[in-house]
């Protein structure tokens, strides 16, 4: 076993995780965390985060892949591609219509972006039963219906409708200097530094596939303590114990050092604690994961995705889709329109929902919900919003910019609370006129 570090918060830290003594919790566990009592002042909230690496993360990224080699070639190709990966497969399915000779080149050239987006992912070691070498590739594309495309484009007398009906859910508080709920944007960091330190060599005995969690204690509404962090990794054998079969102690220190101290110390340094209870690789052992070791498919971390759990999700996935796709272009609109209301302070917590009927460009509901923490009344908040905010769906696509190729960059790591020029719906360039429109 490793020696201890010397001081004393740190001490009690690893101690806790290397003998499996607890430390104490400020409150016995006994305590009811009840959420739908009225008068309960603490309760805990938990959220997750996945790798790039991680089955499903791998088939958002391959799908966005597909659309952004294509978008790129043509702004208004209609794309809706599925991804299915497993041991040594993957498969595109979905419906693509492009319009040019370019972008049919590079829909021929599919499985050439699959095998480069593996890549680029880290699976390149056939050892792990899945790589970009060997795994077989299988195309189940065709061409986008006709009569759903009818009610999509626009004509002389007819403006671009919604690809599909829906509804769509935009979320913002004032939690982080991202606006973003504090559990999932801290178990996003968690997942992003474990990427990077993977991809930087500096653990090299991680592999691509990984899952964090974060538990935080809420007095009154506000963040006060992080209770648990679990963190699951795939890793070589290199760490792995040969008598007991478990990952190594000096490991799981080192995951402790280098990926989860610096990334609270980082965010929410008062909240660094030895109280914190940490589940390194629950398990004991994660070296067969990847699609090797889990089936991943296109959509299935729309959580993860969104706000881990904090904010409502309208069910439609984002990758793979091109935006003229509302379940993607209008849910990043509404985060937009919340976003803002918050920066301008006109609430401290805004959910935005937008919804739309196949084929007909003017929603048929918006509704701006700011649970009861905004400062003047929501109805003329809600106006202010239809006045400045572009809703229909051409409207939203120029507005936001989105007919580029930037979105396997949002394929990982969630969609919100980021940074770069991918992801314009993250700005909150009209929160000064929603303040002069409102008065406030």
């Amino acid at each position: 076993m490793m020696p201890l570090p010397r001081d004393g918060e740190d001490s009690r830290l690893f101690r806790s995780l290397l003998t499996g003594e607890r430390p104490a919790r400020d409150t016995p566990r006994k305590e009811t965390y009840n959420t739908m009592a009225k008068k309960t002042s603490k309760y805990l909230f938990t959220s997750e985060s996945v790798t790039k690496g991680h089955p499903d993360k791998v088939a958002d990224q391959i799908s966005d892949a597909i659309v952004d080699s294509l978008i790129a070639k043509d702004p208004n190709a209609r794309i809706a591609c599925e991804t299915l990966v497993t041991t040594g497969l993957t498969v595109l399915a979905g419906e693509i219509t492009v319009h040019n000779h370019a972008a049919e080149k590079a829909l021929l050239a599919a499985e050439e972006t699959v095998r480069q987006t593996i890549r680029s992912i880290g699976y390149d070691d056939p050892t792990t039963g899945f790589d970009f070498r060997s795994s077989a590739v299988l195309k189940c594309l065709h061409s986008q219906s006709v009569d759903i495309s009818r009610g999509v484009t626009a004509g002389k007398k007819k403006e671009q409708g919604a690809g599909d009906q829906g509804l769509m859910f935009g979320f913002a508080c004032d939690e982080t200097k991202e606006l973003m709920p504090l559990p999932i944007q801290l178990a996003h960091h968690l997942t992003a530094k474990l990427s990077e330190v993977r991809e930087s060599g500096e653990l090299d005995w991680l592999r691509p596939d990984g899952k964090s969690q974060v538990t935080i204690e809420y007095v009154n509404g506000v963040p006060a303590r992080i209770d648990t962090i679990v963190l699951s990794t795939q890793h070589t054998e290199k760490v792995v114990n040969p008598k007991t079969d478990m990952v190594l102690d000096k490991a799981k220190l080192q995951l402790i050092n280098k990926v989860i101290k610096p990334v609270i110390q980082d965010d929410a340094p008062k909240l660094w604690s030895s109280k914190i209870h940490f589940h390194i690789n629950p398990t004991g052992k994660f070296v067969i994961g990847g699609p090797h070791g889990d089936t991943g498919l296109t959509g299935r971390k729309i959580i993860v995705d969104t706000y881990g759990g904090r904010g409502r999700h309208g069910g439609g996935a984002f990758s793979g889709k091109d935006p003229s796709k509302v379940d993607r272009s209008a849910s990043y609109m509404a985060r937009y329109i919340a976003k803002n209301i918050v920066a301008a302070k006109l609430a401290t917590i805004c959910e935005v929902q937008l919804a739309y009927a196949i084929g007909v460009a003017e929603p048929v509901s918006v509704l701006v919900d700011c649970q009861g923490t905004g400062v003047i009344d929501g109805a003329v908040i809600s106006k202010a919003v239809r006045d400045l905010f572009p809703l229909k769906p051409k409207e939203i696509i120029s507005h936001l910019n989105l007919l580029r190729p930037i979105y396997t960059a949002t394929a990982h790591d969630g969609h919100f609370g980021r940074k770069g020029r991918a992801f314009t719906w993250e700005k909150t360039d009209l929160a000064k006129k929603l303040k002069a429109a409102v008065k406030a």
